[in-house]
């Protein structure tokens, strides 16, 4: 049912899906208030793959290693980093400290998220402000990197964001990218990508990577929502999250959904 559910919202017109997510995740940001929960990705997970983390970071260990598999498709050192959809900013914290750029932007269209990355982030290099996919408030040739983690499936209009981010990249930057979409529509990705003015360099099914990482995540994951998610939401929270056994794991699992990595560039 919920599976149903969340699989209409992903078909709604280009406004509604828009309007639907911005307010998913300001509830999400008010539920979800323990600042232990930095990243939401579904996480990646690859035999041999062990990053050296800090104590403290071992938590998010498998959401890290998803922004560390794509962030590591390009050279980040040295770069000026644009995440568009940073969410609580966990991610963007990761790359800011583990991989050397010479600064991190994360924008969000969500106010509560950017209000708690705020709250929780005092890093030199880097920043949060609210932002909006389809109008990216910073000046052409602004980034020399811009990278989107499991977001772009709550956008209005993904041509649009593909065009913006043409327009804030260098000449030579580099759109790196991953997400999910159902099945039968993955195609129409990869034809608005190679549609798009940036270069389609290369992609890749990360699904299998994706469920094992779910299946590392989901003990401590339906923990931390029966502590912290007041108990209306925690289903429809559990589902969203992707724990085992749930409509969206199922729906990785039977091949129902993809998930891929793509990089691009300018």
């Amino acid at each position: 049912m919920l599976k149903s559910i969340i699989l209409i919202i992903l078909k709604l017109s280009p406004s509604s899906k828009k309007w639907f997510w911005e307010k998913w995740y300001n509830v999400f940001a008010r539920n979800a208030k323990n600042t232990n929960l930095k990243l939401m990705n579904y996480g990646f997970h690859s035999p041999g793959l062990e990053l050296n983390l800090q104590e403290e970071d071992e938590i998010e260990r498998y959401p890290i290693q998803l922004y560390s598999f794509v962030a590591n498709q390009a050279d980040v050192k040295d770069k000026n980093i644009l995440e568009v959809g940073s969410g609580r900013g966990g991610g963007a914290s990761f790359i800011a400290r583990y991989l050397h750029p010479s600064s991190v932007t994360g924008i969000d269209i969500s106010k509560d998220a950017i209000e708690l990355c705020s709250k929780i982030y005092s890093i030199p290099n880097l920043d949060f402000i609210v932002g909006d996919s389809e109008n990216i408030p910073f000046a052409d040739n602004s980034y020399d990197i811009l990278i989107n983690v499991e977001s772009s499936h709550c956008y209005g209009d993904m041509k649009k964001f593909l065009s913006e981010s043409y327009r804030v990249l260098k000449p030579g930057g580099f759109f790196l990218f991953c997400d999910f979409r159902i099945k039968s529509s993955i195609q129409e990705l990869y034809d608005l990508f190679s549609s798009s003015d940036l270069q389609f360099i290369d992609r890749v099914d990360i699904t299998d990577n994706i469920i094992s990482g779910l299946d590392n995540l989901s003990s401590y994951r339906e923990q931390h929502i029966d502590d912290s998610v007041p108990m209306f939401f925690r289903k429809i929270f559990k589902t969203y999250a992707g724990i085992k056994g749930t409509e969206i794991y199922n729906a990785f699992s039977s091949g129902s959904m993809t998930y891929i990595c793509a990089v691009l560039k300018k």
